[in-house]
């Protein structure tokens, strides 16, 4: 409820509002001087009241109770809270504690991977493996949490080793949460990672060649995307039919290639380790 209220008298030229909730009481403010008016500011300081200048030749009072201050500070986390010390666990490698913050339906979609870990079992296991993956040095560096409501929260990040950004390892993360009980817990995350290829004008390219293609044929554009799983069921075929004979030698030498030198390296790495180990001794 507001009300304003005119002070005649040419000591206070101004006109105060104020701005109450309902169930508040306000004592009348003396109409002498400017320091009468710092006077009663103070008071209404110390009743959980704060006082701003305004635009113009207008000076509002906005009035909170103390009961509103006392239901904040008993409110459960909110998203951006949650959400913090969801990273704060990954970091700590804190698997019990961060168990705490999933939901039983949550939904976990890391756009890295082709399906997302439906329920807490499989969201659990996926941390687990990511918190062994990244050792004792590699942290989250979360450098923004947005806040839409109470249970939407998204994240800008990235990894670090020892406060050394790690390139490619930047991401956002977007989440949904649910109130259970007297906390806030996960219930939905969508997960998008920098990719390493960086194609430039090419997608922009190849997106005005598709798009046309999809006004041309319309009709056969809605049954496409209604149905993408078609497309992926057509591409296989045609690959099995005609590509596979030829493609499958090749990427199989290809990957044998690359684990003899992934081991050769590894080798190589543990005898200059060794030879190091000797003359550091």
């Amino acid at each position: 409820m507001a009300a304003a209220i005119n002070f005649s008298g040419q000591a206070l030229p101004r006109s105060v509002g104020f701005k109450a909730r309902e169930g508040m009481t306000l004592i009348s403010l003396p109409s002498k001087g400017s320091c009468m008016l710092k006077q009663q500011k103070m008071k209404l300081q110390q009743h959980g009241m704060s006082m701003r200048s305004q635009a113009g030749s207008k000076t509002s009072i906005t009035v909170v109770s103390s009961t509103r201050f006392d239901d904040y500070e008993s409110s459960p986390f909110s998203a951006s809270d949650t959400i913090a010390e969801f990273y704060k666990c990954i970091n700590e490698k804190n698997l019990q504690e961060l168990d705490a913050y999933i939901s039983n339906d949550c939904c976990f979609e890391e756009c890295s991977f082709p399906k997302p870990f439906k329920g807490k079992k499989e969201v659990v296991q996926f941390f687990e493996q990511l918190m062994a993956s990244m050792g004792q040095n590699v942290k989250f560096n979360v450098e923004h949490i947005c806040e839409d409501d109470d249970l939407t929260a998204g994240v800008n990040w990235r990894l670090e080793w020892k406060g050394a950004y790690i390139p490619f390892t930047r991401g956002c993360s977007f989440y949904e949460c649910s109130t259970e009980g007297d906390r806030l817990l996960i219930k939905k995350a969508r997960v998008v990672i920098e990719s390493p290829i960086k194609p430039g004008g090419i997608v922009l390219t190849l997106l005005k060649n598709l798009t046309s293609l999809f006004d041309d044929f319309p009709k056969t554009t809605e049954w496409l995307l209604k149905s993408p799983q078609v497309i992926i069921q057509y591409i296989v075929k045609i690959y099995t039919m005609f590509l596979a004979a030829f493609i499958n030698p090749i990427v199989t030498g290809y990957i044998n290639m690359w684990n003899f030198v992934i081991r050769l390296l590894g080798f190589a790495l543990n005898i200059l380790i060794n030879i190091l180990k000797i003359f550091l001794k």
